[in-house]
């Protein structure tokens, strides 16, 4: 999988995603008819087909954090941009992206920067980033208040060879899943847009102006998934196969397109698990509201800490999910009654 390789460690920060969208470009046109940059950032692909006209969904942006003040010692303060889980950033590396370039940085406290221990989990107006910079040479090297930080992290492979690490699983996976589909799908007979959203991480925004543009019969956004398997009540598993969501915090899953994903799932013996949950949302919510409204569902793919500075997913889980969306989309059903 080293196209995932490269999508997880590719930069995307939530409104930075120009880096990211290049790769996808790339990897993705080869198999796809048309593709072009809405006026949102979103990258849309399109394979030319008969009705029905069918959107996939995945969000390239990816959690990250911005400056926010520069104090005359250099210390950076910074916000952060998505739901960053707070206890995973204290010792994490970042790179700072600037007009004249970039340079890495750390982040600390003043406890963990004198060597004393640490007590209680800081908040993250108390972390700063320390790039043994001065303000005035900071800013001679070009780093501004509203500077992305990127966070800096490898990607591979576990002692099981099936479970892989790496920042970003959310949703450069659905990504890998998206461009894997364009390239297996060669004999579908519908019409297809692979759709890679931005600003998905702070509020569904790229799906919105995309699915609007798209107009589609119906649709999935392919995303990862909180895992809910650290206890013994768990109901979401790595290796169990991908998800399809029932409901979450904003949508109920379209019941005719779960029907039709599942029975495709039962007909060729292939792994697959439900999501029924009180938080989280997806750019489903968004799609799903688009216009007169589309029938949408989710196909999710479990992933271990999340929103963390690096996941755990299964190969298994992707590699089953590629399956069962090209079974479906090789011979679409045309219509979804409520």
């Amino acid at each position: 999988m080293k196209l995932l390789q490269k999508l997880i460690e590719a930069y995307g920060v939530s409104g930075n995603e120009e880096h990211i969208r290049e790769l996808i470009r790339k990897e993705i046109s080869p198999y796809v008819d048309e593709i072009f940059v809405d006026k949102a950032g979103n990258l849309i692909a399109r394979k030319k087909g008969k009705s029905p006209k069918v959107m996939l969904a995945a969000h390239m942006d990816e959690i990250g954090l911005m400056i926010k003040r520069i104090n005359s010692d250099g210390k950076i303060a910074f916000t952060a941009i998505g739901g960053v889980t707070a206890i995973s950033l204290p010792g994490q590396r970042v790179k700072i992206h600037t007009e004249k370039g970039s340079l890495y940085g750390v982040i600390t406290t003043i406890e963990m920067s004198n060597g004393e221990p640490v007590t209680k989990l800081p908040l993250l107006k108390e972390m700063y980033i320390d790039t043994g910079l001065d303000k005035k040479t900071l800013e001679q090297k070009g780093v501004e208040i509203g500077d992305y930080l990127n966070l800096v992290q490898e990607s591979g492979i576990l002692g099981n060879d099936d479970l892989i690490y790496g920042k970003a699983l959310d949703d450069r996976i659905g990504c890998y899943i998206l461009i894997e589909l364009a390239r297996l799908l060669k004999k579908s007979v519908s019409e297809i847009y692979f759709v890679f959203t931005v600003q998905e991480e702070i509020g569904l925004y790229g799906a919105k102006t995309s699915a609007y543009e798209v107009e589609p019969d119906w649709a999935i956004a392919v995303d990862a998934m909180d895992a809910r398997d650290a206890d013994g009540e768990a109901s979401i598993i790595l290796g169990n196969g991908p998800c399809i969501t029932i409901k979450d915090e904003q949508i109920l899953g379209n019941k005719c397109i779960n029907k039709w994903l599942s029975t495709t799932a039962r007909k060729n013996n292939m792994l697959m698990q439900f999501n029924v949950a009180d938080y989280g949302a997806t750019d489903a919510a968004s799609i799903s509201l688009s216009r007169s409204g589309v029938p949408t569902s989710v196909v999710g793919i479990p992933v271990r800490n999340v929103h963390s500075t690096v996941g755990i997913a299964h190969k298994k889980d992707i590699k089953a999910a590629i399956k069962l969306l090209e079974r479906l989309l090789k011979n679409p059903p045309a219509h979804c009654i409520p």
